[in-house]
């Protein structure tokens, strides 16, 4: 099992969480060379996920009880220059400053997400913001290809560090998010045998996804495993962002119901399943924390508080599908133990 770094205080000032009870760890890396395509578009070097400044890790599972939970981090640059005035579209792991920006999430992820588990967040080539503000689902296609790579050599080098016998969790937000799908598509059958559970935040899962990927199963209940979690938030349905959330199903995470029951959260937000967009309506929380985005996010929607709003329940949610897929492992053991008596 991969030995999972203790996150350091250093790291949770930088993410202005001061309620974390896990420390956590970035490692400083020296610069690595780059490089450009013919068309003039600099792509940053391949990060190398055999260096453990790669990621950010946390050991929380104390009792041996928990899940192996994979995050992956969403969209945190805009599009920059090299030295050579060459614009890029991706984040570069090698660069601190993009390092430290993905951290201020993925820290703030692991401080809810860690404990009872182990937690492993790779930093990845990540698309910028300009990709999204395309609206063009070619361009974001196009773009996203080679984060997507990034995530699945990294899910990769962490399955192959893992102990198959403890429940996996896969989950990310917005563009990490997107992530999470495309790795459903690219995990094995063995590998989806061990899932307990995948949380798309914040992003759809389209009728393509299901078509094209039979591991993707949408959640029905609050303890069903190998099943796909997918959320998104809007004051109104007519705030949908089709880039982002038109999604063809939705569970809501407070009440873990499919229909429009309505659930309350933290006693005074109203949180509401429509059946029909798959989107959660919220009434009581402004989300004004939240500040719009050169008019594309957070402007009726509520993209920004997807991982941070519901976070309590997801917490809880993981450790009642990890146990879940716990009790059915045991049973399936068994089981074999008694037919291989026979």
């Amino acid at each position: 099992m991969m030995k999972a770094q203790r996150l350091s205080l250093l790291a949770m000032l930088l993410c202005g969480c001061m309620a974390a009870t896990l420390p956590i760890i970035i490692t400083g890396i020296k610069g690595h060379n780059a490089t450009s395509h013919a068309d003039a578009e600099f792509v940053p070097q391949a990060p190398d996920y055999d260096n453990p400044a790669m990621w950010i890790t946390a050991d929380g599972d104390t009792a041996g009880t928990g899940a192996d939970i994979f995050y992956v981090v969403s969209t945190w640059e805009e599009d920059w220059t090299n030295a050579d005035s060459t614009v890029c579209h991706y984040a570069d792991v090698w660069n601190t400053a993009h390092r430290e920006h993905m951290a201020r999430e993925m820290t703030r992820i692991a401080a809810y997400m860690s404990p009872g588990n182990c937690f492993y967040a790779p930093f990845y080539r990540h698309t910028t913001m300009e990709t999204w503000l395309t609206e063009d689902e070619d361009t974001i296609y196009q773009r996203t290809r080679l984060p997507m790579a990034d995530v699945c050599t990294a899910f990769d080098h962490f399955i192959r560090e893992r102990d198959p016998r403890r429940p996996l969790v896969i989950a990310g937000f917005s563009q990490g998010g997107k992530a999470v799908v495309e790795l459903l598509k690219h995990i094995s059958d063995t590998i989806y045998s061990q899932l307990a559970a995948a949380y798309v935040l914040g992003y759809k899962v389209t009728p393509q996804d299901t078509a094209a990927c039979r591991h993707i199963r949408p959640a029905q209940g609050a303890t069903d495993t190998g099943v796909t979690i997918c959320y998104n938030t809007v004051k109104d349905v007519r705030y949908i962002n089709p880039v982002i959330a038109n999604t063809c199903f939705g569970i809501n995470p407070v009440n873990w119901r499919t229909d429009a029951t309505p659930a309350t959260l933290h006693d005074s937000i109203t949180v509401t399943l429509s059946p029909v967009h798959h989107v959660l309506v919220v009434s009581g929380y402004s989300g004004s924390e939240y500040r719009a985005y050169r008019g594309f996010i957070n402007v009726g929607d509520i993209h920004g508080c997807e991982p941070w709003l519901y976070s309590e329940c997801i917490s809880r949610n993981i450790a009642d599908r990890a146990r879940a897929w716990r009790h059915a492992f045991s049973l399936s053991e068994c089981m074999n133990e008694e037919k291989s008596g026979m």
